[in-house]
């Protein structure tokens, strides 16, 4: 009686995320605001609608293979942290360090700019149709939204995960919602907007690139449940399990999403809009029109919520290494949630959705994240020549690490032509990681500077009401 008493106030994250609940973690992070703000971003970077609808494809497929990369990684690699610890573990501490350094300052805070301000855009959109919601509106509720996930994963891990299940419900929903009323149009013989479909004067091979950049964020969540390997269920069997269901799923999802979105717009009007799923309701039935946007922004919020869950067991895990303020690896006393990491990302994603726009955002953080996530797969080959003894639950051919490695690093490098200055300010966060390692991470801190920060970080673990979590082996 006593022992178990002990272990129910023992501080440290619980095993709380089931095949269900990974599953829902995937689908709710895919599932986002990308499918209804890309289509634009392929479409105007692609030229085309055939070739739109072929780089949504191989985008899908480019995913799968980074999904079944990273589910072999989680089965051989048991620590939380996704890219971070992948990187770390086959790579070595500097990588895995620039990646953090470009994570915590431009991949993750943009992408929650991005998420938040399409959250924004829908919940106010059907209330100035036909108009165009201001800016400033806008952007104040996507803060807001912003907020009330950042207050829940204060709260509760359980809490956060049944309301991740249910919006993943939420937006297969939304989805099923704009496939159907098109493919029926479709069936009906309603093809016009696919005359011509490979149109070569449009055609833009020198943007290629950047419609992969749009189609892959509409992906991108397929590597969420490596970041929380730790607190997994049976994490050899379901973490496979759960990428390879989920992104099935989402590759039929979005074709048929965007076959439905060309049979009832012409290209002109999905280029037009910012809100591409607003527009389609209109078209389509006018009894969606109140329907699809709040269908779309629940969709939103998912993924908002889906990416603080995993992105502070990085702070988290990156702490613990050695390598992030000691503060970000502790736990509430009460809650045992990760509340420092969880607030961390409050300032920088408040000041990329005061100033940011969604598609400049969009390049500038891309670059960065594809570029590591490349590394991490490279790694894997990597980790699989020294260490060819450890145990592997589950092997892809290697092949699939191989050609996704390839495919990420070529489209980083010609990103670069496509989009110079987005490109360049990316690539300048990730070098300014470089001195930052060298003076901070490698050498030791003066006794002067380590006990003014001692005193400082303990006056802040008492404010917050954290400690340090046990460390579990299971």
């Amino acid at each position: 009686m006593g022992k178990a008493k002990k272990e129910e106030e023992a501080v440290f994250l619980r095993k709380k995320i089931t095949l269900l609940r990974a599953f829902s973690l995937l689908i709710g992070s895919m599932v986002g605001s990308g499918i209804f703000i890309s289509p634009k971003g392929v479409l105007r970077n692609s030229g085309n609608v055939g070739l739109s609808l072929i780089i949504w494809l191989a985008c899908g497929i480019l995913s799968l293979f980074g999904a079944l990369c990273y589910a072999e990684l989680g089965t051989r690699i048991t620590k939380s942290g996704g890219h971070y610890i992948y990187i770390l573990e086959t790579l070595g501490p500097l990588p895995s360090f620039l990646f953090l350094w470009a994570e915590y300052f431009a991949i993750r805070p943009a992408n929650s700019a991005v998420v938040s301000l399409a959250f924004g855009r829908y919940i106010l959109e059907p209330f100035f149709a036909p108009c165009v919601a201001p800016l400033p509106a806008v952007k104040l509720v996507a803060l807001l939204g912003y907020y009330i996930v950042l207050i829940l994963n204060s709260w509760s891990v359980s809490w956060s995960a049944q309301l991740q299940t249910f919006l993943s419900v939420i937006k297969l929903a939304a989805l099923t919602l704009i496939i159907v009323p098109g493919m029926m149009l479709l069936a009906q013989g309603h093809t016009e907007n696919f005359q011509d479909a490979f149109n070569s004067q449009s055609l833009a091979l020198d943007k290629l690139p950047l419609a992969f950049y749009a189609g892959m964020f509409a992906y991108s969540g397929w590597f969420q449940a490596s970041f929380v390997r730790e607190e997994l269920v049976r994490p050899e069997r379901n973490i496979p399990l759960a990428v390879i269901v989920s992104v099935i799923t989402v590759i039929v999802g979005y074709m048929l999403t965007n076959v439905s979105y060309y049979t009832v717009l012409t290209a002109e009007d999905v280029l037009v809009f910012q809100a591409v799923a607003v527009s389609f309701a209109q078209h389509a039935f006018q009894r969606l029109i109140s329907v699809v946007p709040i269908l779309v922004a629940l969709s939103c919020f998912g993924t908002m919520n889906g990416a603080i869950f995993t992105f502070t067991r990085t702070l988290f895990v990156a702490s613990r290494e050695g390598q992030w303020p000691p503060l970000f690896a502790m736990i509430h006393i009460r809650r045992h949630t990760p509340l420092p990491a969880v607030m961390l990302m409050f300032p920088l994603v408040t000041a990329m959705v005061c100033v940011g726009d969604i598609y400049h955002l969009l390049n500038f953080f891309s670059f960065s994240r594809w570029l590591f996530i490349g590394l991490a797969t490279l790694g894997l080959i990597v980790h699989r020549y020294r260490h060819p003894e450890l145990p592997r639950p589950f092997k892809v051919p290697l092949f699939v690490p191989v050609s996704f490695t390839t495919i990420c690093l070529f489209t980083v490098g010609m990103s670069f032509y496509s989009d110079p200055v987005s490109i360049s300010i990316g690539c300048a966060m990730v070098l300014s990681g470089f001195p930052v390692y060298y003076l901070v991470v490698c050498r030791p801190m003066p006794k002067c500077c380590h006990d003014l920060f001692y005193h400082l970080t303990f006056k802040l673990q008492v404010l917050l009401e954290v400690i340090k979590q046990e460390i579990r082996t299971y």
